[in-house]
Formats: C-alpha cells, sequence, structure tokens
C-alpha cells in the first residue's frame, strides 16, 4: 500500500518586524516604515522594510543614511525584540489549531504538516492556508504568505519564489509542475545558494534552477561532496525529512556574541567584554543543566574587506560551567591570539556538552565553593533581574552587561 502524500505549508510573514510595528500604529498603514538599528551606535541598518518602503527602494541590511536618501519620508522605529517574539509565539499557537506539526524554522517562519487534518478543515490545502493566513492577519495584523507543497523543499522553493509574489500570497505547487514555475529562474534565486556558490556553478555551465536539477549528481559529489547532493537534491524538490516539532531541542553548543559600539583597543577593555560574555553564557548553560568541554573564543575587527581577529578553542579535562573558570581559559586563548589590532567583536561558546549534574570531585580544588557562589547569583538574577548583581568591572566604561540586559539578539526588547 503506497504511502499517503504529505501537505506541507510553510507559512512566512511579511515584513514581519515592520508588520508587527504597523499593527500597533495605525497611523502609519499607508506610510513607508522601516525597523532600523540605533544609528548612534554605528548599527544603522535596515532590519525590516514594508512593501511601500520596499517599493521606494529601500532594501533590507542595507545601511539607514543610504535609505533615507532613496525615501526621505521614510519612518524609522526602533526595533521591539520582545514584542516579536511574543506575536511569532501567539502565530505558532495559531497554527496549531489547525495541526499539532509545527515547526518553528526562524522568528517569521514555520512549517506546518496538515496531511492528518487537512480534512477537518477545508476541501483542498490552498483553501486551508487562507484560513490560516485570517486567522493570523485578524489575531495579530499581520499578513502570512503561505507556500504548499509535498515535502518541506518544495513548500520553501514555492514560499520563497511563488507565493510572495502572486496575489493572495499562497500558491500550491505540486512535485510534477516543479520546473514548469520555477526550473528557469537563476540558481541565485534559489534556496541555499549564496554567490559564491553562484560563481563556481556558472564557471559549470550552470545558470537555471533546472540545469543544476539535470546535472548529473555524480558531478557535483565529486566537486562539493554533501554539499554538492544538498543543492542537487534541492533543485529536484527532493526532501524526506519531517516537519518535527522537537527540531531545535538538540544543543550542541550555547555561545554569545557582542559587537562592541565602538574599537576596543586595550586588552583591560576585551577582558571586561569577555567576563561579561562568559557571565551571560555560563548562567544559560547552568540553567539548561549542562557543561561543557571545549570553550571557543572569536575576535573580530571592524573592516570587513580587511578582516582581523582570530577563532580558537580549548578542550578541557574536565567539563564546566563554572563562571571563573570559562572566563580564565576565554582569557588565555585570547592573549594568547590577539595581534594587537582593534576590536568590534566578541564571542565565546561552550560546546562538547554534558550533563551537569554528573562532574568530578576533587578533595584539592574549590569547585564546590565556586558552584555555590555561581548558584547564588542565578538565583538573585532570576528574581530580581539580569543587573540586580554585577561584577565591579562590568560597570566600567568598557562593560556591556547593563547595556546588554535591555537587548534581545543585540537589539533592544
Amino acid at each position: 500500500m503506497m504511502a499517503k502524500q504529505r501537505t506541507i505549508m510553510l507559512i512566512d510573514m511579511q515584513s514581519f518586524y515592520a508588520s508587527v510595528e504597523k499593527a500597533k500604529m495605525p497611523e502609519y498603514r499607508d506610510k513607508p516604515l522601516a525597523v532600523a538599528g540605533d544609528p548612534a551606535r554605528r548599527s544603522g541598518i535596515i532590519l525590516a522594510a514594508c512593501p511601500l518602503a520596499k517599493a521606494k527602494g529601500v532594501s533590507t541590511a542595507e545601511p539607514l543614511w543610504q535609505s533615507l536618501q532613496k525615501c526621505p519620508e521614510l519612518i524609522i522605529v526602533r526595533p521591539h525584540m520582545q514584542e516579536y517574539i511574543e506575536v511569532s509565539t501567539q502565530i505558532m499557537s495559531i497554527m496549531e489549531e489547525f495541526s499539532d506539526q509545527v515547526e518553528p524554522y526562524s522568528i517569521d517562519e514555520m512549517f506546518i504538516d496538515v496531511t492528518g487534518s487537512l480534512h477537518l478543515f477545508a476541501n483542498d490545502p490552498v483553501d486551508l492556508a487562507k484560513q490560516i493566513q485570517d486567522k493570523i492577519f485578524n489575531a495579530t495584523g499581520v499578513y502570512a504568505r503561505a507556500g504548499i507543497g509535498e515535502n518541506k523543499i518544495i513548500s520553501k522553493l514555492c514560499c520563497d519564489m511563488i507565493a510572495k509574489k502572486v496575489e493572495g500570497g499562497v500558491f500550491h505547487l505540486k512535485k510534477d509542475e516543479l520546473h514548469k514555475h520555477i526550473g528557469q529562474k537563476p540558481i541565485r534565486d534559489m534556496w541555499g545558494i549564496g554567490s559564491r556558490m553562484e560563481k563556481h556553478l556558472w564557471k559549470m555551465g550552470i545558470r537555471t534552477i533546472k540545469d543544476l536539477a539535470n546535472t548529473p549528481l555524480s558531478k557535483l559529489r565529486s566537486k562539493w561532496g554533501v554539499n554538492g547532493e544538498v543543492i542537487w537534491r534541492v533543485a529536484n524538490g527532493l526532501d524526506n525529512s519531517p516537519v518535527t516539532v522537537n527540531t531545535h531541542s538538540t544543543q550542541k553548543d550555547i555561545g554569545n556574541g557582542m559587537t562592541l559600539p565602538r574599537d576596543f583597543t586595550e586588552a583591560w577593555e576585551i577582558e571586561v567584554v569577555i567576563l561579561d560574555i562568559c557571565t551571560e553564557v555560563c548562567r544559560r548553560a547552568r540553567k539548561k543543566g549542562l557543561m561543557g568541554s571545549v570553550i571557543s573564543v572569536s575576535v573580530s575587527g571592524a573592516d570587513f574587506d580587511h578582516p582581523t581577529g582570530f577563532h580558537r578553542q580549548v578542550k578541557l579535562s574536565d567539563p564546566t560551567n563554572i563562571t571563573v573558570d570559562v572566563c580564565k581559559f576565554s582569557k588565555r586563548i585570547f592573549h594568547q591570539h590577539w595581534d594587537g589590532q582593534p576590536v568590534r567583536r566578541v564571542g565565546v561558546s561552550l560546546s562538547q556538552l554534558s550533563n551537569a549534574d554528573t562532574y568530578q570531585l576533587s578533595f584539592f580544588d574549590d569547585q564546590e565553593q565556586k558552584r555555590a557562589i555561581d548558584q547564588v547569583m542565578d538565583d538573585i538574577k532570576d528574581r530580581f533581574g539580569d543587573i540586580s548583581i554585577l561584577r565591579a568591572s562590568s560597570i566600567t566604561a568598557a562593560g556591556q552587561a547593563i547595556d546588554r540586559a535591555s537587548k534581545i539578539g543585540g537589539h533592544y526588547k
């Protein structure tokens, strides 16, 4: 007996951040609006632009000043990340009313498998997608688009390349019509193809998605190994992966990076930042009940055209999530590899994670005392807030903990 063909949708929110802002400020409904970082801290980059702004030439990731040249009347709104997370959670709850198989792909994209529930709500997938679309809009004011296919890859290709461009924002792409609709599109439009890969494919005479799909798999595998097979499978709409509710539950590392408000040139300043980051990383690890056996430190400058910095790691003899220990090793890595060039970004992470309930005891160190101090600090922060207790260095000119406490993902809450 043949398995039932799956029906999967990728639901994508149009200009999500900008849509959330417009929904709460109706007076801006018919005006071009963009969400951007704080220009005063040299992070004035467009994070999201509404369709009216995009029609004026404003594009995501371009400098704010450039957008204002194109559209002087552009309304600039500072990001409110906590609100976006809350609306995203609300949208996920709405989708779960139609199926229990919902997988977040990003804050504004979610897969939903309606194979087993379609018959309860509609006669065809397009009608159900419109029901989901209407319910999301009525509840949040955010307009959603839906790509429909028999697997996740086809629904993603459908959403990105067709549904976002058609009236109504919903399209059902059948596998046997894949290349009828997207085969002649340039390979750079396909999910998974960056500018560097595009150049390599062009040298091989591969210009369109259909060209890529018709290229012998052996040829792509011999050149790029598994990555060659991945792009070939995408071009052919092949994907057996399920929509998995707990896809993101298995964590491989716990880390945090910080873009600094200016170039840091003094070692003591960078040490303060490392301590602030280690404090946050270790607290998150303890909250998840995990320890790490590998500590990684990355440092980079501000000039992308002339990159400076390093990424190095060290393997510990025993896993840990103790702040002072992780900080000690992180500073050691920093001093071993820093070349004295100005630093604009610092990152620290723990990997090779293990359960924190099991660890090596020793009569000759003070690990238990360190754990007790960390636990007291965690308890105070959980009860009174992230900046209710700080190390003295965090309130120096180099400290970033207070500023970071008001942000999510580097943006203000």
